[in-house]
């Protein structure tokens, strides 16, 4: 069982948590965490961490609003074996109302699903922000999420 910021005491199991050896930059002492979905369509999920019921970052998939994001990672980092057993999300800041959240596209944190570990990286790439739009806005008014 643990304490969590947005979910109470919820019980999870070993298998489901992730290791960060590092941990994030700005909180390095904590290196347990797990993912829990905040809404049905699994969208966007806390990052929770184990150790600090207070420490939750909102998290999702960058692909599902910048299908042209990429940045190169090295395979010993985490020791990836295959492309497929990579998730990528990034840290969401929310936003009141929600349309003007942000999404930090400097500092994706890249997962090995396989081995359940993962690191932030922070991105030397000049196109890459801290505060991106979260929903893209066509002309029309409409928001779209791109897939």
């Amino acid at each position: 069982m643990i304490e969590t910021k947005y979910f109470g005491e919820i019980e999870i199991e070993k298998k489901d948590c992730i290791e960060f050896p590092e941990g994030l930059p700005g909180f390095e002492s904590y290196h347990t965490f797990v993912l829990l979905p905040v809404e049905e369509l699994g969208t966007y999920f806390a990052l929770q961490s184990v150790e600090e019921a207070g420490l939750s970052l909102i998290v999702t998939n960058p692909y599902h609003f910048y299908k042209d994001y990429e940045f190169d990672i090295s395979e010993k980092d985490l020791g990836i074996e295959h492309p497929e057993n990579v998730a990528v999300f990034n840290v969401v800041t929310l936003r009141d109302p929600f349309e003007n959240s942000t999404l930090n596209l400097q500092a994706p944190i890249v997962m090995n699903t396989v081995k359940r570990t993962a690191k932030q990286l922070i991105l030397n790439q000049p196109e890459y922000k801290t505060k991106h739009p979260l929903i893209l806005t066509a002309k029309g008014g409409e928001s779209h999420a791109r897939s």
